[in-house]
């Protein structure tokens, strides 16, 4: 009787293997991709924090740099940051250009999207689930870190000359919880992300940008 205890763990075994690093990343990528790919627009708040190299150096605890707003997405590559503090911001951005708009200050700057504006692209692959992360990264899953979030590493491949790593932060339920990104000087960018609201409409020309009047157009770049 004793043997055949034994043997109960060994069968259950054979009948359920464990599963692997590689199977339980390819299920939270599969996950992502369902959660978010088939999504026409969303909105989500966010809050957004940098933090330098020398502030980690000194153990900082508080925050740097600290933002919050709304992150609107439409499908497939149309993006707008509606900053509300700590000074109301717009950034709007598509394939070709990046608009990013100052109230206070009476300006807009115009950047093409290549020239700035990777991390915001970045948010839209993320935003679209994830369909195609490998071709453009090497994807590694962490070690858990005692809770229930998964945590993936995003390594650009080719390497990018500003971004070191993007680390994910992903619910049980695949929600994307949190974004770092991590220059290639030190610092690190993080967003964090509320609530999603998926299946999201929006009006003509939300994400379009057009000067008011009396504000100083600023050309970035080469064009």
């Amino acid at each position: 009787m004793r043997k055949i205890l034994l043997l109960i763990p060994a069968l259950i075994m054979l009948i359920h293997p464990p599963v692997s690093a590689e199977d339980t990343l390819s299920n939270i990528l599969q996950g992502i991709k369902g959660h978010y790919g088939h999504t026409s627009g969303l909105s989500v708040p966010y809050t957004r924090d940098v933090m330098t190299r020398s502030m980690s150096m000194l153990g900082a605890q508080t925050e740097g740099d600290l933002a919050s707003g709304i992150i609107h997405f439409k499908s497939p590559h149309f993006l707008r940051l509606d900053q509300e503090k700590p000074t109301p911001e717009i950034i709007i951005a598509n394939d070709n250009i990046l608009w990013w708009y100052i109230p206070a200050k009476k300006a807009a700057h115009r950047y093409r999207a290549e020239d700035f504006g990777r991390e915001l692209r970045l948010l839209s692959d993320i935003f679209c689930g994830l369909a195609a992360v490998k071709d453009s990264f090497q994807v590694q899953l962490l070690e858990p870190d005692g809770n229930k979030d998964y945590q993936l590493t995003l390594v650009p491949d080719p390497p990018w000359q500003e971004i070191d790593r993007i680390i994910l932060t992903v619910s049980p339920e695949y929600e994307i919880r949190s974004v770092r990104i991590f220059n290639a000087l030190g610092s690190v960018t993080r967003f964090n992300l509320g609530n999603f609201t998926l299946g999201k409409t929006f009006k003509k020309g939300f994400f379009q940008f057009t000067a008011p009047p009396g504000v100083n157009v600023i050309v970035e770049g080469k064009n």
